[in-house]
C-alpha cells in the first residue's frame, strides 16, 4: 500500500509519460488526485497508455518533439488550456544512445543524445516556467542518472547529458526560489524498461555490478520518490539531487 501524497487540484505534465518511469509517475500521480498530460513523441503508445490509466483519473495526451523548443512550448500550451494551470513537469523522456569508447563514438549519435536528454529538458524547462513564477507555484523534477554523477564508461554522450541535467536543475532552482517554485532532480541507478533495449549486455552487467543492493531500481520506487518532490510537503529543498542508485552512489 503506497503512502498517500495530496495533489487534489494540481495539474503536472509528465514527459516520455507512455512508457518505464514516465508511466509509473503518471499512474502514481493520478492516485494522489492530480490531473495529467502525458507527454510522448510516440502517440501509438500514448494512446496505449491512456487507455490502461483511464480509470485513475482525468488525463490527456499530448504528442511532441523534445528537441523542437516551439513543440515543447506547444505542449506546454496545450496542458494550460485544457487543465486552466500547469502546476507540475516531471522531466522523464530520455535515450540512452549507443555504447562505445569516446574514441569511437559517432558524432552525430553524441548531438542525438545531448539534444534529446540535455536540449529537450531545457527546453521542456523553459516552455512551463513563465506560468508557474505567474500563478506564484510550481514543482519541477528533472530525471538524470547515476551516470551524471560518475560517469559510465562507454556511454560518454548519455553521462555527459546526464551530468547537464543536474547542473541545469541547480541552476534553475537558485533562479526560481523567491516564486514557490522547486526544482529538483533525482539520479537513478538503471530501472528496467525499454531503454534497456538500446544496450549491450555487458553494459547492463556493469551497471548491475555496481548496485550494491543487487538488483535493478523498480520504477514504482522512482514515482514513490517523485510523487513527494512534487507536492506540496517539499515546501523548502530546491536545486537538490536526491539519489535513487541503489547504494552505488558516493556523494
Amino acid at each position: 500500500m503506497s503512502n498517500t501524497i495530496d495533489l487534489q487540484g494540481r495539474a503536472a505534465a509528465v514527459t516520455g509519460g507512455a512508457q518505464g518511469i514516465g508511466y509509473a509517475v503518471a499512474a502514481r500521480l493520478l492516485e494522489s488526485g492530480a490531473l495529467v498530460a502525458l507527454w510522448d513523441r510516440d502517440e501509438a503508445l500514448l494512446a496505449e497508455a491512456a487507455s490502461s490509466l483511464a480509470d485513475k483519473g482525468r488525463l490527456i495526451t499530448v504528442a511532441y518533439e523534445q528537441t523542437d523548443p516551439d513543440s515543447c512550448l506547444a505542449a506546454a500550451r496545450k496542458t494550460e488550456a485544457e487543465f486552466g494551470r500547469l502546476d507540475i513537469l516531471v522531466n522523464n523522456a530520455g535515450i540512452a544512445g549507443q555504447n562505445a569508447p569516446v574514441a569511437d563514438y559517432p558524432i552525430e549519435e553524441w548531438r542525438r543524445v545531448i539534444d534529446i536528454d540535455l536540449n529537450g529538458v531545457f527546453y521542456c524547462c523553459r516552455a512551463v516556467t513563465p506560468g508557474m513564477v505567474a500563478r506564484g507555484y510550481g514543482r519541477i523534477v528533472n530525471v538524470a542518472s547515476i551516470a551524471g554523477k560518475e560517469g559510465n564508461p562507454n556511454a560518454s554522450a548519455y553521462s555527459a547529458a546526464k551530468a547537464g541535467v543536474i547542473a541545469l536543475t541547480k541552476s534553475l532552482g537558485k533562479e526560481l526560489a523567491s516564486h514557490d517554485i522547486a526544482v529538483n532532480c533525482v539520479t537513478p541507478a538503471a530501472a528496467k524498461t525499454r531503454i534497456f533495449d538500446q544496450m549491450k549486455q555487458e553494459h547492463i552487467d556493469y551497471m548491475l555490478s555496481r548496485i550494491p543492493r543487487g538488483r535493478f531500481l523498480m520504477v514504482d520506487e522512482a514515482a514513490a520518490m517523485i510523487a513527494w518532490l512534487v507536492s506540496p510537503d517539499n515546501s523548502f529543498t530546491t536545486g537538490a539531487v536526491f539519489d535513487l542508485s541503489g547504494g552505488r552512489a558516493t556523494y
